[in-house]
């Protein structure tokens, strides 16, 4: 079988793969050639007393000692706040014929959930009013509402 019935397509595409298998292999032997065994410094990598990645050592006279106790992972305790759950904060919206609304809590600036079940005095928008902070189905939700004075 000789390769005259080859097309142009075929012959173009195995000059190609022969290319490829070629360089390969001249790459493979430059590696061989040119290897460089690393060593374990060049590899090494040292964190400064500002948390950035250095190649150089730290100073060992700018070393900070901390407290194990000292250490927190997390978000902080609030146990030492005193919470007042009571709040105070301003009716954004208000729709009287579906029985549901929104106060603005004046402390964290957020939007609170209030039914109409839950309110001890009638609400429409703009008033200042107090109330507590309870956990709903979807969210915060604001119980025992009354007009503030």
């Amino acid at each position: 079988m000789g390769r005259s019935q080859e097309t142009f397509n075929k012959k173009e595409v195995r000059n190609k793969k022969e290319k490829k298998r070629k360089d390969k292999e001249k790459k493979k032997l430059a590696r061989k050639d040119g290897e460089k065994k690393s060593s374990l410094d060049d590899m090494m990598a040292y964190v400064d007393e500002n948390g950035r990645i250095t190649s150089a050592p730290p100073d060992p006279t700018k070393k900070i000692e901390v407290k194990l106790e000292d250490i927190e992972i997390g978000i902080p305790s609030r146990e030492n706040e005193a919470y007042d759950p009571i709040r105070k904060g301003t009716v954004a919206f208000f729709n009287d014929s579906k029985g549901y609304g929104f106060i603005k809590d004046s402390e964290t600036k957020e939007s609170v959930f209030v039914h109409v079940n839950n309110l001890i005095e009638e609400i429409k928008e703009g008033n200042l009013v107090s109330f507590e902070v309870e956990m709903g189905q979807k969210g915060p939700t604001a119980v025992k509402v009354k007009l503030s004075k």
